[in-house]
């Protein structure tokens, strides 16, 4: 079997999933890799066949989209070539991880396509959304990267074709341990704007992830590390506690370790205020901006007792089967064949 695998590197968090479900996906059939993006930070540790600036999202240093710098950079000319050029009659299988060129071009060319991703649970009335839902993002999610199939994952099983998250396996064989202090992932502030928030609590010790360093800055009680897979993975192993943006993958893996988790979605990307709803409906801290008022957020968050653990022991293995056995003719979506999937 012949199968093309379209991931979105806008962020990194479809990189990381990727690398996950590669191997697996491997034993089907020999796979291409289509690369789309031109803002993630994480390397894809495989060989890419196809590759393509897409259409990244792009922020500003205050926790919103710069609307600006992303239609700037937005060629419709380049995508539509692309678009016609790439091969997708060629495959037997093509899974799309939220990346618009691949769906373009198998609707162009009216070759059936799965959705397979996080993005994909938004096609059910049933993932949570917030409550002043916005036209635009919706449409968004719906027509983004159509398919002629959808295979979601999200922190809990809303409808019959959703799927648990697919955590790292660093994350997943981890022990993790407390010491003491806050991992930081906020990729749409500046290191500036974070250091005016984090400085002033000063009995607390923050490892801020940054794209603006390329070795670790100390400054007082925070530590600005560049941003990087391994680091940033021990870094959420051994903390007290995370504070993130809310996409998906990275509050996934934080819950699964149990730690606490403060979620801030960044402003104007509809997604993550769905996730940041999904969270809510959990037990997790919300907020919508570091706002001068962050400090004392911050000490009511961190008083806070209550334990949110999501607990899934559904393998990267067995979520890549259900993926193929429903998008090859097994349309099968009982998951009482998968008793491993369980949520508390």
């Amino acid at each position: 079997m012949k199968i093309l695998y379209a991931v979105q590197a806008t962020g990194n968090g479809h990189i990381s999933r990727a690398m996950e479900i590669l191997p697996y996906l491997e034993r089907y059939g020999s796979v291409d890799i289509f690369l789309s993006g031109a803002n993630s930070t994480l390397q894809m540790d495989a060989s890419v066949k196809y590759r393509s600036k897409g259409l990244c999202l792009f922020y500003n240093s205050f926790g919103s989209l710069d609307y600006w710098e992303t239609i700037k950079k937005f060629s419709p000319f380049r995508m539509m070539k692309e678009v016609q050029q790439l091969p997708v009659e060629n495959y037997d299988l093509v899974l799309n991880d939220f990346e618009c060129i691949t769906s373009l071009a198998c609707a162009f060319k009216k070759i059936p396509s799965v959705n397979f991703g996080h993005q994909a649970s938004f096609q059910s009335p049933k993932t949570p959304r917030p409550l002043k839902k916005n036209w635009m993002g919706e449409t968004i999610l719906q027509n983004y990267a159509r398919a002629t199939q959808y295979i979601g994952l999200h922190f809990t099983s809303y409808d019959d074709f959703i799927l648990p998250p697919v955590i790292k396996k660093e994350i997943l064989q981890a022990e993790p341990t407390d010491k003491g202090h806050i991992t930081v992932y906020l990729s749409s502030y500046s290191d500036l704007e974070q250091d005016k928030i984090f400085s002033k609590l000063r009995d607390f010790s923050f490892q801020v992830f940054s794209k603006e360093v390329n070795q670790v800055v100390r400054k007082g009680n925070i530590s600005f590390i560049p941003v990087g897979s391994e680091a940033f993975n021990k870094s959420l192993i051994n903390c007290r506690g995370i504070i993130t943006g809310a996409g998906f993958e990275t509050p996934a893996e934080a819950l699964y370790l149990g730690k606490k988790l403060m979620v801030i979605p960044i402003k104007g990307q509809y997604e993550q205020s769905c996730n940041a709803a999904a969270l809510e409906k959990l037990g997790v801290t919300s907020i919508e901006g570091l706002s001068p008022e962050f400090s004392q957020i911050f000490e009511n968050w961190m008083n806070c007792s209550r334990k949110i653990t999501l607990s899934s022991n559904l393998s990267t293995q067995s979520i890549v089967s259900f993926l193929m056995n429903s998008c090859t003719g097994k349309k099968n979506y009982n998951l009482d064949l998968y008793p491993e999937f369980i949520f508390n």
